[in-house]
């Protein structure tokens, strides 16, 4: 198969390196990718939530197969261009990806099919000071803010404050978006995939993602700080469970719409003394999961996703994971999330280094063809063991022998679950 990711961050790399195995992917192609992704896949400009420039990159490579690696092309209609095209996408199309490019819908498909989650009231733009006060008082005292859109995982804001909340929901309005207010669910977080071809779910292994900045999270929400799979705290069945009452009625209340779910659904969510409850859906791979996740597939990756896009998810059978553990940290530039400093050296992580766990992110090359940070999460470091805490100890020790000037990374990525401090 010719394969054309489309992306540029470490999830897209993680996904590459692992269909990279699959015997069946001959031939690799991203766009527009990242310095780090040289040594895997042939590289072409791309913007990309352009349909048509998509559509026309797919026909000069022929591709048999595309795989659409971030949410905004997938909003932007992109799959649906591909598809009308010939080609097999996975990804859902616009109006399926609704369920993560408008909060307020995925709220109305999950009320329909029955799926627990949090109470919600949206605030729409032109809504006075007033009308925001009085809505935020309708919630707390944890207050759950939602810009209700997309926002790269940075625009909620879960505090504490009813003064941040206010700020917070005042400049999602002035920016035109509308807001959602959320119930806080309690619990630990959750992250499920489940691959999706009409109402066939296929899950792959639970993960939690660390969206604080900084330890003990603390700091302001990021893209995500690190992630690691699977989840030995869960209870027993809980997968089972996640797909039965959260991700299979989705599924089937989609199809029943007329908008069928065909790629990725990625189901956010609290374990709490009920069980699952959804916190959000996403309608692609989640990053920096996936890095952590994928590093313990042993089904052959091309072949599974090429299933879904074809509509033979059912046919596939069960998938095949490696024994142990598997964790992802984030080494993040000067100043990410707030101003982000780019354009310094990276040493240490040049392309190729897939097999040690180096992944790339936001990386370049500057006019001395030196490697080079380009965005606010620079690199990737996934750890393998087969305990959490050797993932762990191979993960951090791996980062420590990477270079960049004010880069910072959490120390703590999956140490509450390695000293058991996680209780469902």
């Amino acid at each position: 198969m010719r394969i054309l990711v489309i992306g540029s961050g470490a999830r897209e790399h993680a996904l590459l390196y692992t269909m990279s195995k699959d015997p069946q992917a001959t031939e690799l192609h991203v766009a527009p990718g990242n310095a780090g992704m040289s040594e895997l896949a042939t590289m072409h400009p791309l913007v990309v939530d352009d349909p048509a420039a998509a559509t026309a990159l797919a026909r000069e490579i022929a591709a048999d197969l595309v795989v659409v690696g971030p949410e905004v092309p997938l909003v932007a209609g992109v799959a649906d261009a591909l598809r009308e095209a010939g080609f097999a996408v996975f990804g859902p199309n616009a109006d399926a990806a609704r369920i993560e490019g408008s909060k307020a819908f995925a709220k109305d498909v999950m009320a329909s099919a029955g799926v627990k989650t949090a109470h919600a009231e949206a605030i729409a733009p032109g809504a006075s000071a007033q009308d925001v006060e009085a809505a935020i008082d309708r919630f707390g005292p944890n207050w759950v803010v939602k810009d209700d859109g997309l926002a790269a995982g940075k625009g909620v804001v879960v505090t504490t404050d009813r003064a941040a909340a206010i700020a917070h929901a005042t400049d999602v309005l002035a920016a035109g978006n509308p807001v959602l207010l959320e119930s806080f669910l309690d619990g630990p977080e959750v992250s499920l995939f489940c691959l999706v071809d009409g109402e066939t779910v296929v899950p792959l292994l639970p993960a939690q993602d660390h969206k604080r900045v900084g330890d003990n999270d603390e700091g302001p929400n990021t893209g995500g700080m690190g992630a690691y799979s699977p989840l030995a705290w869960l209870p027993e069945g809980a997968t089972e469970r996640i797909v039965s009452e959260v991700c299979e009625p989705v599924a089937r209340e989609m199809v029943a719409r007329g908008c069928p779910f065909q790629g990725l659904l990625y189901a956010g969510l609290a374990w709490g003394e009920d069980g699952p409850a959804v916190v959000e859906f996403n309608c692609r791979f989640g990053d920096p999961e996936t890095q952590a996740v994928l590093a313990l597939l042993e089904t052959p990756l091309a072949q599974l996703l090429n299933a879904a896009a074809t509509g033979k998810l059912a046919e596939f059978g069960p998938l095949s994971w490696r024994d142990g553990y598997a964790l992802t940290v984030v080494l993040a530039a000067n100043g990410y999330p707030a101003i982000t400093r780019t354009g310094d050296v990276i040493v240490g992580a040049e392309p190729g280094r897939e097999a040690e766990g180096i992944l790339h992110a936001g990386t370049a090359r500057n006019e001395a063809g030196e490697l080079v940070s380009a965005g606010g999460r620079v690199l990737n470091v996934v750890g393998v063991g087969d305990t959490l805490e050797a993932a762990r100890e191979q993960a951090y020790a791996t980062i420590k022998t990477i270079s960049l000037d004010g880069s910072h990374y959490r120390s703590d990525i999956a140490l509450p679950a390695v000293e058991r401090r996680i209780t469902v």
